[in-house]
């Protein structure tokens, strides 16, 4: 299958101080909350055959979560309604890609899913409050995860398999999600090294990601946090990005290769 890639890394996260530290959260620039790129078709196209063959792998929704899943729904149908590459159709919207799909509020996330690149997640308080639960989310294109084991969940289980996720960085982001405002979003990025370009890569938890060997991609995702005024869930937009290693600057592609200690195979 021939790979969906993208030509260039728009932010190379590890070469500035500010987005390598971890969380590294950064204001979103203007209205760059929501991305479209040169990948769309094929990715979309992807995201079709996955949100109609494994609509149970892709998309999870709470009850507590149906408030603000259509709240986000309102809100990305209004951001298109003033993009000139999307098309009101009967019934529908017809994509930058030419496919018009059908509206369905009555769907949010799965609907969503088919209009727009990134996967997009729920996070609201937990029963008692505290730390953030997972309650909803479009994922096709998870990165060693997997939905049907994360949602319901708190932020500190969901990444307990992630080394760097200490105590202190966990409440670090406790933190700074309880004082994100509406109009106000945020946005971090990262970057791994990959032998296998293929967008949906869902692992069960407790299995490592197999070590790059060639190390020929770079995957990379822009991830965008904002409260919705009228629930206070916040989103969690992830629009990935793969690219080839030699896509990448020379200097860029040496200093990544050193931070995560990566020697190709001879």
């Amino acid at each position: 299958m021939t790979p969906i890639l993208q030509d260039r890394l728009p932010e190379l996260v590890w070469m500035a101080p500010a987005s390598a530290r971890l969380p590294g959260i950064q204001p979103v620039a203007g209205e760059d909350w929501l991305r479209r790129d040169e990948a769309f078709a094929p990715q979309m196209a992807l995201r079709d055959r996955l949100i109609a063959d494994r609509p149970g792998a892709v998309h999870a929704l709470l009850p507590r979560a149906r408030a603000a899943a259509g709240e986000l729904y309102d809100m990305i149908l209004t951001r298109l309604a003033a993009d000139p590459g999307y098309a009101a159709v009967p019934g529908g919207l017809r994509r930058p890609d030419g496919v018009a799909v059908p509206l369905d509020a009555g769907a949010p996330l799965r609907t969503l899913g088919r209009l727009v690149q990134p996967d997009l997640c729920l996070l609201q308080p937990g029963p008692t409050g505290g730390e953030a639960v997972l309650t909803g989310a479009i994922l096709c294109f998870p990165a060693g995860w997997r939905l049907d084991r994360k949602i319901g969940r708190p932020m500190t289980a969901i990444h307990g398999p992630v080394p760097d996720y200490d105590p202190d960085l966990a409440a670090r982001v406790q933190r700074m999600l309880d004082a994100i405002r509406p109009g106000r979003p945020l946005w971090r990025g990262n970057a791994l090294i990959y032998d296998d370009p293929d967008l949906h890569q869902p692992r069960a938890e407790g299995v490592p990601r197999p070590p790059p060997l060639r190390g020929d991609y770079v995957r990379s995702e822009y991830q965008v946090l904002m409260r919705l005024p009228r629930t206070g869930a916040v989103a969690f937009l992830i629009h990935t990005r793969v690219v080839r290693m030699a896509a990448l600057p020379a200097e860029a592609a040496e200093a990544l290769c050193a931070r995560e200690g990566f020697v190709p195979a001879p």
